[in-house]
């Protein structure tokens, strides 16, 4: 009895759900994550097992790097302009709307006050060079430019929380310096961050 011969036929799968559900998931990823912001230095955070975590908004970030350089800044690009503002008239210097735009931008600023307009007239390139980051003025207590701004941007924002981060190398007396400025300034409250290590009860 001869065998009945099926008729092959190509197997097609619609890929067209399967290409929408793609995007509907990176869609739904590039939307809900939050990016971190470029800093100017690198900086290795000490460890603890600390699970609190940082706002993402109002907050005043303070940045040390291994070679005790201070970094300050603060969020929304309209506090930024504000304090910039409220800095140049505590020290005599009066901004441009193009400088204080340039600055609006900048996560963190790490310039004294005498060269922070020909840094903001500086390419991109070359303000993200940690070279022309010198750090903000913290140990002279005839210049302690840092406690400047935290004033001023207190002033800004009443409610900002304060976090600092530090290498775990900078120098012990850098630290100091930025305690005592919070210290003077009754800035008793404030976060470390630090990387997250494994609880030793867990």
């Amino acid at each position: 009895m001869p065998k009945v011969k099926v008729a092959k036929k190509d197997l097609w799968i619609d890929m067209t759900p399967m290409c929408d559900m793609a995007f509907l998931l990176l869609d739904f990823f590039i939307m809900t994550s939050s990016f971190t912001a470029q800093e100017p230095v690198q900086v290795s955070t000490p460890s603890s097992v600390s699970e609190i975590k940082i706002p993402e908004t109002n907050i005043m970030t303070v940045l040390i790097d291994k070679d005790g350089k201070v970094f300050f800044g603060i969020d929304g690009q309209d506090n930024r302009k504000d304090l910039l503002r409220k800095m140049g008239e505590l020290n005599g210097i009066e901004f441009t709307d193009k400088e204080l735009k340039t600055f609006s931008v900048l996560n963190l600023t790490g310039v004294p006050m005498n060269l922070m307009k020909p840094f903001l007239d500086l390419p991109k390139e070359q303000r993200d060079n940690p070279a022309n980051n010198p750090g903000i003025p913290s140990d002279d207590s005839t210049n302690n430019e840092f406690k400047q701004w935290v004033s001023a941007a207190r002033a800004i924002n009443m409610k900002a929380k304060i976090a600092i981060k530090s290498d775990r190398s900078t120098p012990y007396k850098v630290i100091k310096n930025i305690m005592g400025t919070m210290q003077n300034l009754q800035e008793n409250r404030y976060n470390l961050i630090t990387s997250l290590e494994m609880s030793p009860d867990k």
